[in-house]
This record gives structure tokens, C-alpha cells and sequence, in this order.
């Protein structure tokens, strides 16, 4: 399909800020081909190795016009966002992108449309599927049906380092010795490893014009999920859990304990537990006509756990689940200016010398959160982050990507990266519940004499009366949680040694 001789194909990918879009992307480009990215915040792909080697054009796979814009010259155009998680109106905004797109790469002249969707039982009819897997499977009949020849690879639960089923499945294991489950853990499912995804989306680039058509991928493994946490936990050197299912635990009421117990917050926890409840295999392996299998490929259940685990263990993860914005969340950038038309912004502003180099104070602020905390009084985190969950925000445990590295774009707990300038400033987006937009800014400053100046500051953007109540409601404890974090960011910057940076990831 790719032409040999002008480098490759252009494909172009959406969803590359997400899990798989993040990964696919350099796969591509070493397979050879050019790639330009469709993101609607181009900024948070900056700081991805790889961003140098692709174009980059700002959209919306919602907008006709930029995705028109982004199809030009393109020969494989690759389809991998979904509105998980969005509320009630998910499928609507699922078919009409998929139709938008479908139609564009039509005009386009686009050679093939490749779609990463969900493994579906076979047996039940369509109209009476989780609206996950009912909308997983619309987006792609829509997408076969564009006149444009189609591949859509369909996976059941996705084994690899920083993927919500794999992280799921991990601290269910890791934190429950015994655990009441719902009765779908004893359902038979088909798990397939991060890394041979990548290799049948890759391979799918170079399939026949005449191919138009539904593929099934898995590994070579059949099991149910109460076996994939007793081998996670061999697996992961636990002793054996104590696993007791119970039938009146819905896929609702499950949600909300795979919310409590995993960094997973519910609004994503829901439809995975709710696609869990079908038996998901498959049946066909028709992908390896196209894109053969090597020796010992796809990969084993066992081995990707352990890959997987590798990669979290060595802090090589290059993207998770939470890589993709909150649906939901506001995006809007941080105002400039004090007297912004939007309104009010309440800021609270701390500053003090640090007697440690820039450096030093520079690699404390990059390696805020996750198991490093907040450096703050851990009990009003930890309760503001439970308050979060409990509303159905992401709260506090979805932690870091990297323990020493942020990029933008970049989950960090609550928060998300929005800015970052090495050695200088860290500007964070509050992604919690909250009546208003807030941010956190951390600047590290030289002062000239072998030390730093640190500057902090806390921006509030009410919306209403409820968010300047909220403001008023909290503002007395922001001399113990802002003053406090200051000072011991400043304090932990004396004793921070220099750090080992560790060698380019590699998915798993």
C-alpha cells in the first residue's frame, strides 16, 4: 500500500495525545511512513520525542473543515477516538465524528481508514450491548460503509504498561488479598499485549485496496478475569488472593468499586465493567493473512504482564490511559491578564529564597506528586481527593506518567501539565471538581549567589456565586496548604541529590 520509494505513506492519526494514538506514532514513523497528528491542543504533543518528525494540524474530528484540512495528501488515515465517558450523549457525538470522518477521507481520496474498536460478543444482538460496545461497533459499521476501504481491528482488554484495563486489573491485585467481586470475573475474555495492537495497526497500513472488513485480534490466551488476577499476582511475586464473586453487584455498583479501590475514576470504570459482563473471544485469526505472526507472536497473556510490569517498575511508561484529557474537563488557557473580561480571578501568591541552586529546586518542582505528595499537609490532599471520586472526578490517585520527567499534556493526580518550561516554570490545570477553573503555577528563579528563588502561585477563576463561595470556603486553610507547600518544596531542594535519568522507553 505504502509506496516505497517517496518514504512511505502519510497517515494520518487521531487520538495521538491518548494511549494508543501516543504509541502508534512513533511505530509508524519507524516503519517508515510520515505522519501528521489531528489534535485539538497541538501543545500537549510538544514535548513527545517524536514531536520534531510529524506534522501536526490543530482539529476537531467534530469539525468537517480541519478534518478536511488534515485529509489533504493523506493515503491511511487512522481513526482512534472515542467519546468514552462524556455522559448520555456519547454515542451521538461517536457517530456523527465517525461519520464526518468517513466522508472526508472519501473526499480526500484517502487509500484506507484504520479503526481500533471493541471485541464483542457474537451472540447478543447489537441493540442490547453496554453503549460502549454498541457505539465501538456503530462507529465502525459507519466507517466500513464511508467507501473508503476500511480495517477495523476489534480487542477485548488490552494488556500493557499505563492502560486503564491493565491498571485496573493491577491494583485490584495488588491492593485486595480478598476481594468480593462482581460475577463477571468468572467471564471468559480474550486479553491481547499493547505491543501486538501496535504491530496489527501498523500492519494494516499495508493491506489490499479490496479489503473492507471487521478483523478480530486477542493473544493466544482464553481466560476469565478472576484467572488474569490470580496470575497477576504469581506473576507479580503476591501470595495468592482470595477472590469470592457475588451476583447482585451490578456493573453501576462495581463501577464505583473499581473507583474506590484503582486510579480509574468511574465515568471510564463503568463501561469497562459493563463490557466485561459479555464473553469477549475471538472468533476468527484472519489478521494473520495480512499481518503475519512471528515466532511466539502475539504474545501470551504471561508475558505481557511481565512486560508490562517491567515497564511500570522502570518508570518506561510512555503513555496511560489518563494521556487523553478528561471529557468534560475546560481547556481554557490560563488568562493573562488580571482584569480578564471572563470575570474574577482569586490568586494566592508565595515567594521565598531557597538555599540550593536552581537546579535542585528545579528537579523537586518536575517531581511533585505522584508517590513524591504535595509536599503539604497529605490529609486535606488525600480528603479532597476522596470528596473528588465521590462526585465522580478523577481524584487524587491517578499519579505520574514518569517519576522524574513531565511533559505537557501530562497527567499529574488531579491536575494536568498545561505548561512547562525546563529549569523554570510548571504551570498546572486543575482537573478535579470544581465550581471555576483553577490553576497552580511554580516558577524557579536564579538569584545569581549559588542560590534560587522560588515563586508559587494559586489561580482561582469562579464561575457564579457557588465558585466565589467555594473560594471564600477554602481560602483560611491556604496559609497551612500553599504556605506549607512552599516552604517544604524550598526545604526538600536542599537534600535533593542529582538525579539518574533513565534510557528511552519502549511500549509495553
Amino acid at each position: 500500500m505504502a509506496d516505497e520509494n517517496d518514504g512511505g505513506a502519510r497517515c494520518l492519526v487521531t487520538g495521538a495525545t491518548g494511549y494508543i494514538g501516543g504509541r502508534l506514532v512513533p511505530e509508524l514513523l519507524r516503519a517508515g511512513h510520515r505522519v501528521r497528528c489531528l489534535a485539538r491542543t497541538p501543545q500537549k504533543l510538544r514535548d513527545h520525542p517524536w514531536a520534531g518528525e510529524v506534522e501536526i494540524a490543530r482539529g476537531d474530528v467534530t469539525d468537517e473543515e480541519t478534518v478536511a484540512v488534515a485529509m489533504r495528501d493523506v493515503k491511511i488515515a487512522y481513526y482512534l477516538v472515542h467519546a468514552l465517558g462524556t455522559g448520555s450523549g456519547f454515542e451521538r457525538t461517536d457517530r456523527e465524528a465517525a461519520r464526518i470522518f468517513g466522508e472526508q477521507a472519501r473526499a480526500a481520496g484517502v487509500e484506507r481508514v484504520v479503526y481500533l474498536g471493541g471485541l464483542g460478543p457474537v451472540d447478543v444482538p447489537e441493540a442490547e450491548l453496554s453503549p460502549h460496545l454498541r457505539s465501538r461497533a456503530e462507529v465502525g459499521r459507519i466507517l466500513l460503509e464511508s467507501g473508503v476501504p476500511t480495517t477495523v481491528l476489534r480487542a477485548a482488554v488490552i494488556i500493557g504498561s499505563g492502560s486503564a484495563s491493565f491498571e485496573m486489573l493491577r491494583y485490584l491485585t495488588e491492593r485486595l488479598p480478598v476481594m468480593v467481586t462482581p460475577s463477571w470475573v468468572s467471564t471468559r475474555i480474550q486479553p491481547i499485549a499493547v505491543r501486538d495492537v501496535l504491530r496489527y495497526l501498523v500492519g494494516a497500513a499495508r493491506m489490499p485496496t479490496g479489503v473492507n472488513r471487521t478483523f478480530d485480534i486477542g493473544g493466544p490466551d482464553i481466560i476469565t478475569y478472576r484467572l488474569m488476577m490470580e496470575r497477576y499476582a504469581q506473576v507479580a511475586g503476591l501470595r495468592k488472593r482470595l477472590i469470592l464473586p457475588v451476583p447482585m453487584l451490578t456493573p453501576r455498583l462495581s463501577s464505583h468499586w473499581i473507583g474506590l479501590v484503582t486510579p480509574v475514576p468511574r465515568s471510564i470504570a463503568r463501561p469497562l465493567a459493563e463490557s466485561l459482563k459479555y464473553e469477549v473471544v475471538c472468533h476468527e485469526h484472519d489478521i494473520a493473512e495480512y499481518v503475519p505472526d512471528g515466532p511466539d507472536r502475539p504474545f501470551p497473556f504471561d508475558t505481557a504482564l511481565k512486560l508490562a510490569l517491567q515497564r511500570v517498575r522502570e518508570a518506561k511508561v510512555t503513555t496511560r490511559w489518563s494521556s487523553a484529557a478528561v471529557p468534560g474537563i475546560p481547556s481554557d488557557p490560563l488568562p493573562t491578564d488580571p482584569d480578564w473580561a471572563g470575570g474574577s480571578l482569586y490568586t494566592d501568591e508565595r515567594e521565598l529564597d531557597v538555599d540550593a541552586p536552581r537546579a535542585a529546586l528545579w528537579r523537586v518542582v518536575e517531581g511533585i506528586g505522584g508517590d513524591h505528595g504535595w509536599y503539604s499537609f497529605p490529609l486535606a490532599w488525600a480528603v479532597r481527593g476522596w470528596l473528588d471520586r465521590l462526585i465522580g472526578g478523577v481524584g487524587l490517585r491517578r499519579g505520574r506518567r514518569d517519576a522524574e520527567r513531565l511533559r505537557v499534556g501530562d497527567s499529574l493526580d488531579f491536575w494536568r501539565v498545561e505548561e512547562i518550561e525546563p529549569g523554570k516554570l510548571l504551570r498546572l490545570r486543575a482537573e478535579m471538581r470544581l465550581p471555576g477553573l483553577a490553576w497552580l503555577e511554580m516558577y524557579a528563579e536564579d538569584r545569581g549567589d549559588g542560590r534560587s528563588h522560588y515563586r508559587q502561585r494559586a489561580i482561582f477563576h469562579p464561575r457564579g456565586l457557588l465558585g466565589h463561595a467555594y473560594w471564600w470556603s477554602v481560602s483560611p486553610f491556604h496559609a497551612i496548604v500553599f504556605g506549607g507547600m512552599a516552604r517544604n518544596i524550598a526545604r526538600a531542594a536542599g537534600r535533593t541529590p542529582s538525579p539518574v535519568r533513565a534510557k528511552a522507553p519502549v511500549s509495553g
